[in-house]
């Protein structure tokens, strides 16, 4: 969601609300990569839970696997990959920490590597390049 209103607050030149100074650091996932995270996964079915409880078992035929990057990216560098990617400076409106926020999240991915060997292929540079260039033609700007 960042991606999509900061796109459109930059070529809006429109300020940008930017919390605890950039000094924050998200998961930052290409599309591509989700989609490639549950193909990866979607035919494989869970053993039943044993006494050993294997944390990929369960006792339904399905189980839930967190799809992501697996490392934080640097706020600072998601907006200057943006920047880049626009060729427009964003105008930064700078806030302390929104009361209940946490300074640093991302999926953790190790369950959906160990079985299937899912890893990131798109960096943050080249899919927020992907996605303005989707935007300008989308948009028309």
């Amino acid at each position: 969601m960042a991606l999509f209103k900061f796109t459109k607050a930059i070529l809006e030149m429109k300020p940008i609300d930017v919390y605890n100074n950039r000094d924050l650091s998200r998961d930052f996932t290409f599309v591509e990569d989700i989609i490639e995270g549950i193909l990866s996964i979607a035919d494989i079915i869970p053993p039943k839970k044993s006494n050993k409880s294997l944390m990929a078992s369960s006792d339904a035929p399905y189980r839930i696997y967190n799809i992501g990057n697996g490392q934080p990216i640097k706020l600072l560098d998601f907006i200057s990959a943006l920047e880049q990617a626009l060729g427009q400076k964003a105008i930064q409106n700078m806030l302390s920490m929104q009361a209940g926020d946490v300074h640093t999240a991302w999926a953790n991915t190790k369950d959906l590597f160990s079985l299937t060997g899912y890893r990131l292929q798109i960096l943050i540079k080249e899919g927020v390049k992907v996605f303005v260039d989707w935007y300008r033609t989308y948009y028309h700007v």
